[in-house]
């Protein structure tokens, strides 16, 4: 077995008898090590078999303690903690077998999470099926294993989430607070129950209680105690349980519900928390297109608000990577894994919902009537930028009469779509003044868009000239963009100065893209987060030369808040109010050549920029910026759905 001086985690096993069953157990901890340095202490019961015995002790590696006189399972456990040497103690069943990674995913957890203080592993039946994603507690302290025998890669077992308990079969503590706490508390003895009241005792120690899906583990149920009700230890189940009534009472009738009542809330702790529904597109793949960042920020906000999200991705897809990433933050995404439609999934939800926010006119079109029949919610609408006229501003560009019309039956849509909506937002005032007086009457608001963690300042510029380009290049304004930058720009510029070496960054380069690439110009494809922030680190001025296009630029603002000096097009600049003080913003070659020249070759003009840029995406593009102006929105739809008269936006 493994084993540590100095282990994080103390793996506390109880046996009594079953000697197969444990020597399995521990196998599986062998097997699948932890990462994290552990210890494992096994208590032997008393059990009357000196061959057992003899056995366990000989499995190297283990702590084996031996008790004098039977004290059952909960008792065991409290002496073996009271041994224990790791950060975390880890109580296991003896009739468990862990999976991959199972140790590991709650330490994470527990390690990333300092306002949680205890979580519990996905369990499952030795044929596969689920056996528990976490418990819920009614208000007459009877339990629920929350999707037995249901399958276990549904969506809704598959993302953290606060519970009322975790089974006992598989729990991880902190150790400090388990001492804190007194351990289990000696009046469930010998067992059952004892994790649910101790769950208790941690939410009233002001922490909370998570299901971690990442660790698995199979449970034999029963083997250690049995299944009858009414004989041995099992008996205990029936009595513990008018106990927690007794004990909780005033708790559960506050915050837990009726027996079977409200089961989306119950199962997240969520009678007092507001529920959403997010629809978009696809699941957000926030390193690869600004629309994405800017949802995954709007989800992000409400969770940090203490929202439960449910997101709906329209095309149902799971995107590997980027669907685990929001149920690691506590988001059930609802996607082909679930068998249902939208109209089945509404017709069991619909009424749980506090609210609903859906992005794009398409995939508003197609959702709404699913929507209106099964809610009372309000509905929000998230366009991102007007599309019709981004489409309009193209055509002009490029004189294409086909795309002309293209944005007149865009327009159309998008107007049914606002009629249809309680709020419609923008990510800017501009945007949402003109929709305002396009369909009068509606509510209509702005949010920011992009919520950043602000870059230290500059300390000084970085050496060599060369020019950042950041784009999502499936996106028909930044493979203009990009054309126009090496056509027009990069030459003139070089005439003036000398050599410039340019990097074309992001996803899905079209060929018209990749053929830009040569000696001083690099098309890099995707790139992952950690390499843009390295590529943010080592240019020296950033250009965003967009001509058509609308909405705030995702790019625009990142540049903001790394303090890499920008140069960019009035339609790069559009929506962010008193950026042309921040930024050079021209539309112009000669002028964009000017503002690059200087940023390239003036280390102060360069440092005042910086700082300058810096200071304005603190103040306007911060995380809690973004959260502010994402739930006053919503707020602002849930206050006119109450009856609150319709008043102008005052930010």
């Amino acid at each position: 077995m493994p084993s540590s001086p100095e282990p994080e985690v103390s793996v506390i096993i109880s046996t009594y008898g079953t000697l197969g069953v444990t020597l399995a157990c521990l196998h599986s901890i062998a097997v699948h090590a932890a990462h994290c340095a552990i210890e494992v202490i096994v208590v032997d019961d008393c059990y009357p078999g000196a061959a057992e015995v003899a056995d366990l002790s000989s499995v190297s590696g283990i702590t084996l303690i031996r008790n004098d006189s039977n004290l059952g399972f909960l008792r065991s456990c409290n002496k073996a903690a009271l041994g224990a040497k790791g950060r975390y103690i880890l109580m296991l069943n003896n009739d468990t077998e862990l999976q991959p990674g199972a140790i590991d995913a709650l330490v994470e957890l527990l390690g990333a999470r300092p306002d949680v203080g205890m979580a519990g592993s996905r369990l499952l039946f030795p044929d596969g099926r689920l056996q528990e994603a976490g418990g819920i507690l009614w208000a007459d302290a009877s339990g629920w294993n929350f999707g037995r025998g249901a399958d276990p890669a549904r969506p809704e077992y598959n993302y953290v989430r606060e519970v009322d308990y975790c089974s006992g079969a598989s729990l991880m503590i902190r150790r400090q607070l388990f001492e804190d706490l007194g351990g289990f508390d000696e009046m469930f003895s010998p067992a059952y129950c004892e994790d649910a009241d101790l769950a208790l005792r941690v939410r009233q120690a002001g922490l909370k209680v998570l299901y971690e899906p990442a660790s698995t583990v199979i449970h034999h149920e029963g083997v250690s105690h049995g299944t009858d009700l009414n004989s041995g230890v099992k008996a205990y189940q029936t009595v513990n349980q008018a106990r927690m009534r007794e004990r909780w009472q005033a708790t559960l009738a506050r915050e837990n519900y009726p027996n079977g009542a409200h089961v989306l809330r119950a199962r997240d702790r969520a009678r007092a928390r507001k529920v959403i529904l997010v629809i978009d597109h696809y699941v957000p793949q926030p390193d690869r297109d600004a629309g994405s960042r800017t949802m995954r920020g709007i989800i992000d906000s409400l969770v940090d608000a203490g929202w439960l999200v449910k997101f709906w991705p329209h095309n149902r897809a799971h995107l590997a990577g980027y669907t685990e990433a929001l149920e690691r933050r506590g988001v059930e995404v609802i996607d082909r894994r679930w068998p249902g439609n939208l109209s089945d999934w509404m017709q069991d939800n619909g009424r749980e919902l506090d609210h609903i926010l859906v992005s794009r006119p398409d995939v508003a079109e197609a959702v709404l009537p699913y929507l209106i029949l099964n809610t009372e919610a309000p509905l929000s609408f998230y366009g991102h930028d007007i599309h019709h006229a981004r489409m309009r501003r193209q055509a002009e560009l490029e004189g294409n009469v086909k795309l002309l019309a293209d944005a007149a039956a865009v327009e159309r849509l998008e107007r049914k779509v606002w009629r249809r909506f309680d709020l419609i937002i923008y990510p800017s005032e501009e945007e949402a003044a003109v929709v305002r007086g396009m369909v009068p009457g509606k509510l209509v608001r702005s949010i920011i868009p992009f919520g950043f963690d602000i870059a230290a300042p500059r300390s000084a510029p970085p050496s060599g000239r060369s020019i950042l380009f950041v784009a999502g290049f499936a996106h028909p304004p930044n493979v203009d963009a990009a054309a126009f930058l090496m056509r027009d720009i990069v030459p003139k510029l070089q005439s003036e100065i000398g050599p410039v070496r340019v990097t074309l960054a992001g996803s899905n380069p079209s060929d018209s893209v990749r053929a830009l690439a040569g000696p001083n110009v690099d098309v890099t494809g995707y790139v992952t987060d950690d390499v843009l922030e390295q590529l943010y680190g080592q240019h020296r001025v950033s250009v965003i030369p967009l001509r058509f296009g609308a909405g705030v630029k995702g790019k625009v603002v990142e540049a903001l808040s790394h303090g890499l000096p920008l140069v960019t097009t009035s339609i790069g600049a559009q929506g962010i109010v008193g950026l042309g003080d921040v930024v050079l913003v021209q539309d112009d070659v000669a002028g964009m050549v000017a503002g690059l020249r200087r940023l390239l070759t003036d280390d102060a003009a360069w440092m005042a920029q910086s700082a300058t840029q810096t200071a304005f995406a603190a103040r306007f593009f911060s995380r809690a910026s973004m959260r502010d102006s994402v739930l006053c929105a919503l707020a602002d739809a849930e206050g006119v759905m109450a009856g609150d008269p319709l008043e102008p936006d005052p930010r």
